[in-house]
């Protein structure tokens, strides 16, 4: 299984993503963080994996392209794009995962890291469309529309909510959160050979 990991935005200086008012916590660094431990635990288990951005700001990652070509030049098998939320609304919160539109293997994907996600963290709200059936929203985001491989969006939380900032700022939390998704990886992997 090759699975390439796409920590959001090309970080720091370039594109740091959403960032926390009282904080200046950087969506792009969280993302990394996160990406290279759930690259940790999915080649632990034999999986062969690439991130789209490895450095803490990288100037190609910031053409979209860059990253889906990537992924389509290397032959992936599965994409997964990591980031943080955020709203103007302070107290918006949760989690969610994305895919494009429409019934694809992306859904079976979204849906196996959703269901670890809320199985870990139960006191976390998962913000769903369910209007087809499963829990993932769907949106022609580039990396999702362009991405040869079943993809997904996960978006952990809002890094615009204090508490859930703190959350993301958190190693220990980091770590989980990573579990889940290689977790989610790996249930799908199951998926396929039944």
């Amino acid at each position: 299984m090759r699975v390439v990991i796409d920590p959001g935005h090309a970080g720091r200086n370039i594109d740091p993503g959403a960032v926390n008012g009282a904080t200046g916590l950087q969506e792009a660094d969280v993302a990394l963080s996160v990406s290279r431990l759930v690259e940790k635990y999915l080649l632990a288990v034999g999986y062969e994996v690439k991130l789209t951005r490895t450095e803490w700001e990288q100037a190609e990652t910031d053409n979209l392209s860059y990253r889906t070509n990537l992924a389509n030049d290397w032959g992936a098998d599965i994409f997964i794009s990591i980031h943080c939320n955020s709203a103007a609304n302070q107290c918006a919160e949760g989690f969610e995962v994305w895919t494009s539109p429409g019934n694809t293997l992306g859904d079976k994907l979204a849906t196996c890291i959703y269901g670890q996600i809320a199985a870990e963290f139960p006191d976390r709200i998962g913000r769903t469309d369910y209007a087809d059936g499963d829990p993932d929203k769907e949106s022609h985001f580039y990396v999702l529309i362009h991405t040869d491989a079943p993809a997904c969006m996960v978006e952990m939380a809002f890094i615009s909510n204090d508490e859930e900032a703190a959350l993301l700022a958190d190693a220990a939390w980091q770590d989980r959160y990573a579990r889940v998704i290689a977790r989610g990886v790996t249930d799908y992997a199951v998926t396929l050979e039944g």
